[in-house]
């Protein structure tokens, strides 16, 4: 068996992370029948991937919490860009849980507030949540 005989730096692990759930996001996009796209560079314009059905397309971000619940309080991080954001998804790097919610213009809000579809780490969980935002 393979062993791993190096640690990564705290900062670069994070992003690793970050990473691995934009990729997770991808595959739950892909079994649910999506066109998967990838920005070659997101700097500033905060989209992690775009979907599309074929006709339409959108722009989605992805986050992950360190929150073991869903009452955390959630940052606006596209405020301030000219970048039209339609979804953004939140996963619970703790639990085995996340959220799809629509953008919002206040500078912070509950992630659990009303608008927002919870949904467990599995595909028929995450289809049924994404459908009903």
């Amino acid at each position: 068996m393979p062993l791993k005989t190096s640690v990564l730096a705290s900062e670069q692990h994070r992003h690793y992370q970050s990473h691995s759930f934009e990729q997770y996001a991808a595959s739950l996009f892909m079994n649910d029948g999506w066109e998967v796209f990838h920005p070659a560079l997101d700097h500033g314009r905060k989209t992690d991937l775009v979907i599309s059905d074929g006709h339409v397309f959108y722009r989605v971000q992805i986050k992950s919490l360190e929150a073991t619940d869903d009452t955390v309080l959630v940052k606006n991080q596209w405020k301030n860009t000219d970048t039209k954001i339609d979804y953004v998804i939140y996963f619970s790097q703790k639990g085995n849980w996340g959220y799809v919610i629509k953008p919002f213009n206040c500078n912070q809000k509950r992630l659990n507030a009303a608008g927002g579809q919870r949904f467990h780490k599995h595909q028929k969980h995450f289809s049924h949540a994404f459908a009903k935002i």
